[in-house]
């Protein structure tokens, strides 16, 4: 063991040096500095006062909900993804109606096409427990759904792409709240998060922790929802014919009640190096390879993610 806590160490250093931080860059790098000193060698920055070298419209416009919903108001239906308590795309415990059998499952948000409007009032009015909407579509979503507002930022990052060789691959926009999660999980892309408005804040691990994930194969589930006379009810449903789904069965934040027992499942994440923690404020970019990340702990925020693809590697 004491091999392996030799290896977190230098891994450690030697993607973050010797302060063993997310460096804050002052203002965005030179194509050569970001290929040189972050993308070659996978090493996660922030990039600070995006907004004062990018005038994008968006960071003014943005964080005035009225704006977006004028805006869209004449676009088609856009995708809101509800799950009773904002951790859709994560390990749930599940029941088997059949067996009776308890067990975990990846289970994936109750998606719908609502109007724009409704879908931003939807994720004003979350509450935990109850309905949770998270605005968090992929697949080029920004270009698709939200197209309407593509003249409020540049199509792409200028430094980004000379670095990179590559126009991004997809864009994507999200619009969350304080109880908008995500579980630990790694892209395959390099990715660039910029936040508009609002905060996101990140637990990171190098892809050498991999092995401290405990990434297990769990049958695939999804929510459904359904309203009745004002009734709100989800339902959990495994997927038929049956998928299974490669995800890291570590809670960074169990309960008191069950910490002991986590603990004891997982020892090589609990017991080993804590993950590195960031917050990207509005105006700020997170660039990120293959660095296992958990988002936890917004507050309501607008963010575009761009996804350009130099390095691919296979599929989790």
């Amino acid at each position: 063991m004491q091999e392996v806590k030799k290896l977190w160490d230098e891994v450690r250093e030697l993607s973050l040096g010797s302060n063993s931080t997310i460096e804050r860059l002052e203002s965005p790098p030179t194509p050569l500095q970001f290929l040189r000193d972050y993308v070659s060698q996978n090493k996660p920055c922030i990039i600070k006062n995006v907004s004062l070298h990018h005038q994008w419209p968006a960071f003014s416009l943005w964080p005035h909900p009225s704006y977006l919903s004028k805006t869209l108001s004449s676009s088609p239906p856009v995708s809101v993804h509800l799950s009773p308590n904002g951790r859709a795309d994560s390990l749930v415990t599940l029941t088997h109606p059949r067996s009776g059998e308890i067990s975990q499952c990846f289970a994936s948000a109750h998606v719908e096409r609502l109007p724009f409007d409704e879908a931003l009032q939807l994720v004003s009015n979350s509450k935990n427990g109850d309905v949770v909407a998270y605005l968090q579509q992929q697949n080029d979503c920004f270009r698709d759904e939200y197209s309407v507002l593509g003249s409020d930022c540049d199509e792409h990052i200028a430094w980004a792409t000379e670095a990179l060789g590559c126009y991004p691959e997809a864009v994507n926009l999200w619009i969350g709240n304080q109880l908008s999660e995500t579980s630990f999980h790694k892209d395959h892309y390099e990715n660039l998060y910029t936040v508009v408005s609002g905060q996101k804040h990140f637990l990171l691990l190098p892809p050498t922790d991999v092995h401290r994930m405990y990434i297990r194969q769990y049958p695939a589930a999804h929510y459904s929802y359904s309203r009745v006379n004002d009734v709100e009810r989800f339902t959990l449903e495994l997927e038929e014919p049956v998928r299974y789904v490669p995800w890291c069965s570590v809670n960074p934040y169990p309960s008191p009640e069950t910490r002991e027992s986590e603990m004891a499942k997982f020892p090589l994440y609990f017991n080993g190096p804590k993950p590195f923690e960031c917050t990207v404020n509005a105006g700020e970019i997170l660039y990120l390879l293959i660095w296992f990340r958990k988002a936890a702990r917004n507050s309501e925020v607008n963010v575009v993610e761009l996804m350009q693809a130099k390095h691919v590697v296979s599929s989790r």
